[in-house]
């Protein structure tokens, strides 16, 4: 048997226990993909990031959750490299400034601005979804008219910049608050229209310098809800900007979310140039809880066994 280094890294956060947790094994090379498996479930954050050698970039990574392998996953960006430059933690001491990271979805610039990461993601890809807001409330379990005060200038729509969500705005935070979605019912929409999760904001924040709140719903990768999801809030940066929710997009908004789910964190989301350049950055700080060893049994071989 042979052991692995691996990290809980809360994301989005500067405190321990709050954020959104990943795991985080700094040397992956050599691990099938049945051992990443297996040490995600292990692990059991809701993605855990392997972070191998590459031709391509500085490094690749590959995001498993529990159950199954994703191709984006914005927190566990920012946590691994929250990791990588870290002196402290000895495992790659990155300096600040802009390096490359392969992923499934293409090679992303990753930044390190003191302490800060900045993770750029891919042109985002936007479309209205025609659904009904008697639907969409009932798969919520929230009230129609949270739904269908804001739906005049913010449409239901599909959003992506590496990762497709179905993107809702509500119109209160009690409203938010409140939901009793069908999770049943939020897999099977969300597969209706191709996208990973469903992921709802209000503008009625709790904090007076956020932007707005946040829920994601991901239960067809087994996340109920994901506390604080970088994905999804570049994706509805992205959004926000096409849709001209503001007038200008600033340079830079805060994102709040997982209040609800005792997991508070924030999101830094850089979408003023994404008409443009077709890029939005999201950023965040992160802190380890955890950080040990685990144990990978040897993996079998592929060799058949004859009687």
């Amino acid at each position: 048997m042979e052991t692995r280094r691996a990290l809980l890294v809360d994301a989005f956060t500067d405190t321990p226990l709050s954020g959104n947790a990943a795991g985080v094994v700094p040397d992956a090379d050599g691990l099938s993909d049945e051992a990443m498996r297996a040490v995600a479930r292990e692990l059991n954050a809701s993605e855990t990031a392997f972070l191998l050698s590459s031709d391509d970039a500085d490094r690749r990574v590959r995001y498993f959750t529990p159950t199954q392998e994703v191709d984006l996953c914005g927190h566990a960006t920012i946590a691994s490299h929250a990791v990588l430059g870290d002196p402290d933690l000895d495992v790659a001491a990155l300096d600040d400034g802009t390096h490359t990271l392969e992923t499934n979805v293409g090679v992303l610039d990753v930044e390190l601005d003191d302490g800060t990461v900045w993770m750029s993601q891919n042109e985002p890809e936007i479309r209205e979804i025609d659904v009904s807001y008697e639907e969409l409330a009932e798969t919520l379990g929230v009230r129609e008219t949270a739904l269908d005060g804001l739906g005049a200038d913010l449409p239901i729509a599909r959003a992506s910049t590496g990762l497709p969500f179905l993107v809702v705005p509500v119109e209160y935070l009690s409203d938010l608050s409140g939901m009793a979605p069908d999770l049943g019912a939020i897999e099977r929409l969300a597969d209706d229209h191709d996208c990973a999760g469903v992921y709802v904001f209000t503008f009625d924040t709790l904090e007076a310098e956020s932007t707005l709140h946040g829920r994601c719903f991901v239960p067809g990768a087994g996340v109920p809800e994901d506390p604080v999801t970088g994905t999804a809030s570049g994706a509805c940066g992205a959004y926000l900007d096409r849709f001209g929710a503001f007038d200008p997009t600033p340079d830079e908004m805060r994102f709040e979310q997982g209040h609800f789910l005792d997991r508070d964190g924030f999101v830094r989301v850089d979408a003023s140039e994404a008409t443009a350049t077709g890029r939005v950055r999201v950023g965040g700080t992160a802190a380890v809880a955890l950080d040990g060893e685990v144990t990978v049994p040897e993996q079998p071989s592929d060799d058949i066994v004859e009687a």
